[in-house]
C-alpha cells in the first residue's frame, strides 16, 4: 500500500478567526494594551533564557546542521520509514490507523473513544489535535476533553484560543488567570492569591481527579523513531507522564512528519528542543513507549492533513522539520505585536505563516505569507535551520500567482514589467528617468488622493519621496560639459 499521496484538498486545519485577515487580526490586536504588555514580557524573558543556555553549547551551529540533515533524509524517504515505523509498533501490541484528514482522524478517536465506553478523556498537549478540531469532534459526540497541560487548561477553562505553540496562554497574565480559575473550577479557594504556587496547586487540585478517573487518555508526540517503533513525548509539568501510564486506553495523534530514522537520531534533538524551547538544558519529562505496554491498549493514528502537499513542494517541504519548539514566535517583531489570535490558525507566529498556508492551500491563508517584516530573526534561532523568510517570499508569489492566474494582469505586474523594460538598457533608462519629470507636477499631491485611485491601498502605509528639481545623473551631466 503507498502511504504518501493520501490527502486531497486538505480539510480541518484549525482556524480561528475564520474569514478574517491578518491585517484585520493584526490591527485589532495592536489597541490591546494589555495583549502587547503580557506579550512583551513573556518573550523578553524566554529569549534572555535561551540565549544563555544556548551559549553554553560550543557545537551548537553543528547540531542545527545535523538536525536539518536529519529531518530532510527523513523527508526524502518519509514513505519507507513510515512503513518500518508501522510494522515495529505492531509487533509491539499497537494498533496503527492511518487518517488522510482531520474528518477521518476525529472519526477514529470519537471510534475508539466510544467503543472504550468513555465519556470523558485527559489530554496531553497535542498541536495535532487542535489541528484537527479533534476537541469540538470529540464534545460533538458527547464526550469531554480534558486539558491536562497548565497553559491548555488556563485557555480552555477561559473559553479562548491558543496564542503560542508553547505557551498557550502567553497573552494572559496571573490576575487574569486567578480570575478564571474562581470563575470555571468548583471547589476553589475564594480567596486564591495570583501567586504562580498558588494557581499552579489550584490546577493541579483540580487535574488530580480527572487523571484517576479517565479511562482514556490523548496525546501527540514530539518525535517517533522508525528503527524501534518508539514515541516521545517531552514536557515540564508531569501531566504527560500521568496520561500516558494511567489510563485503560492511549490515542497518539501524529503527525507523519515527526519521525526519525534511528535512535540516535533522538540525542541530537533532545539538546537543540528544550533549550530552543524552554530556555531549559533538558525536558524534566521525556517519556518514551514502544506499543501497548502491559494493562493498556494503544491506538496510533498517522496524520496527513496536508503534509504530502506540503512535502510535494521543494520550496516549502522544509517546513516540515520543525520541531514546534516556538523560538520563531518569541524573536519575531511581528508577533510580539500582535499575538498568536491575529494569525487564525492553531500554529501562530512565522512558522504558522508558513506552514499554515502549506497545509490548507495559500488560498485559505492568503494574507499569512505577508505577516513578517522579513528580518530574518526566525531563521537566526530556528533549531533545526528553516529558511523561513525565504519561504515566506515563495508563498508569497504563489499567492499572487494564485489571485492572478488566468485573469487579467495586475496594476503590481505591469508596473515591475515596464520597469525592467526600461532598466533593459542605459539608452532606455535614461528616457525613462526623463520621463519621470512629469512626476514633479505630482508633487504634495499624493496625500489628497490615498483614499482612492489604483495606488490607494499601496498609499495607506507609504509616503513617497518629494521629487528633486534636478536628478544626479542630470547634475553629473553638467559637471562633465564644463
Amino acid at each position: 500500500m503507498t502511504y504518501l499521496g493520501l490527502s486531497g484538498a486538505p480539510r480541518g486545519v484549525g482556524q480561528l478567526r475564520g474569514a478574517q485577515s491578518f491585517p484585520d487580526a493584526a490591527k485589532e490586536a495592536l489597541g490591546n494594551d494589555q495583549l502587547r504588555a503580557n506579550l512583551k514580557a513573556a518573550t523578553t524573558t524566554i529569549r534572555a533564557k535561551r540565549a544563555q543556555v544556548v551559549a553554553e553549547v560550543p557545537d551548537w551551529t553543528q547540531l542545527r546542521s545535523a538536525a536539518a540533515a536529519i529531518k530532510d533524509e527523513t523527508l526524502a524517504n518519509l514513505e519507507n520509514y513510515l512503513v518500518e515505523f508501522e510494522s515495529h509498533v505492531v509487533e509491539c501490541g499497537g494498533v496503527v490507523h492511518w487518517a488522510r484528514d482531520a474528518n477521518e482522524a476525529n472519526q477514529i478517536v470519537v471510534e475508539i473513544v466510544t467503543a472504550a465506553g468513555a465519556s470523558e478523556v485527559v489530554k496531553v498537549k497535542s498541536m495535532a489535535t487542535q489541528e484537527i478540531g479533534l476537541n469540538e469532534a470529540l464534545s460533538d459526540a458527547g464526550v469531554a476533553a480534558i486539558e491536562t497541560d497548565l497553559a491548555e487548561l488556563i485557555v480552555q477553562l477561559g473559553h479562548d484560543w491558543s496564542s503560542h505553540i508553547l505557551v498557550p496562554a502567553i497573552h494572559r497574565n496571573r490576575n487574569e488567570i486567578r480570575d478564571i480559575f474562581l470563575r470555571e473550577m468548583d471547589g476553589v479557594d475564594p480567596d486564591l492569591s495570583n501567586d504562580p504556587p498558588a494557581l499552579t496547586e489550584a490546577a493541579r487540585r483540580y487535574l488530580r481527579e480527572k487523571f484517576l478517573s479517565a479511562g482514556v487518555a490523548i496525546s501527540g508526540a514530539n518525535f517517533a523513531i522508525a528503527e524501534t517503533g518508539t514515541l516521545v513525548v517531552v514536557e515540564s509539568e508531569g501531566n504527560g507522564r500521568m496520561c500516558l501510564t494511567l489510563p485503560g486506553t492511549l490515542i497518539t495523534v501524529m503527525g507523519i512528519e515527526k519521525l526519525l530514522p534511528q535512535w540516535r537520531d533522538l540525542e541530537v534533538f533532545l539538546q537543540l528542543l528544550p533549550r530552543s524551547a524552554t530556555g531549559e538544558r533538558m525536558n524534566p519529562y521525556t517519556s518514551m513507549w514502544t506499543g501497548a505496554v502491559e494493562g493498556q491498549e494503544f491506538h496510533l493514528i498517522l496524520l496527513d492533513n496536508g503534509r504530502t502537499a506540503t512535502l510535494a513542494d521543494p520550496h516549502g517541504r522544509a517546513a516540515l522539520r520543525c520541531i514546534r519548539c516556538s523560538a520563531c514566535l518569541n524573536v519575531c517583531p511581528v508577533y510580539e505585536k500582535v499575538g498568536g489570535h491575529a494569525y487564525g490558525s492553531v500554529y501562530p507566529g512565522p512558522i504558522g505563516a508558513v506552514l499554515s498556508p502549506q497545509l490548507t492551500g495559500v488560498s485559505d491563508n492568503p494574507s499569512l505569507p505577508f505577516a513578517s517584516t522579513l528580518c530574518g530573526a526566525c531563521l537566526d534561532v530556528c533549531p533545526v535551520a528553516i529558511d523561513i523568510p525565504n519561504m515566506l517570499v515563495h508563498l508569497r508569489s504563489r499567492v499572487v500567482g494564485e489571485r492572478h492566474g488566468g485573469a487579467r494582469p495586475s496594476l503590481e505586474s505591469m508596473s515591475m514589467s515596464g520597469m525592467a523594460l526600461a532598466m533593459g538598457g542605459p539608452r532606455r533608462f535614461e528616457i525613462a528617468l526623463k520621463a519621470l519629470r512629469v512626476g514633479r507636477l505630482l508633487n504634495g499631491r499624493w496625500s489628497s488622493s490615498r483614499g482612492r485611485g489604483p495606488l490607494s491601498a499601496w498609499l495607506r502605509y507609504r509616503d513617497l519621496p518629494t521629487l528633486p528639481k534636478k536628478s544626479f545623473r542630470d547634475t553629473l551631466e553638467k559637471r562633465d560639459s564644463r
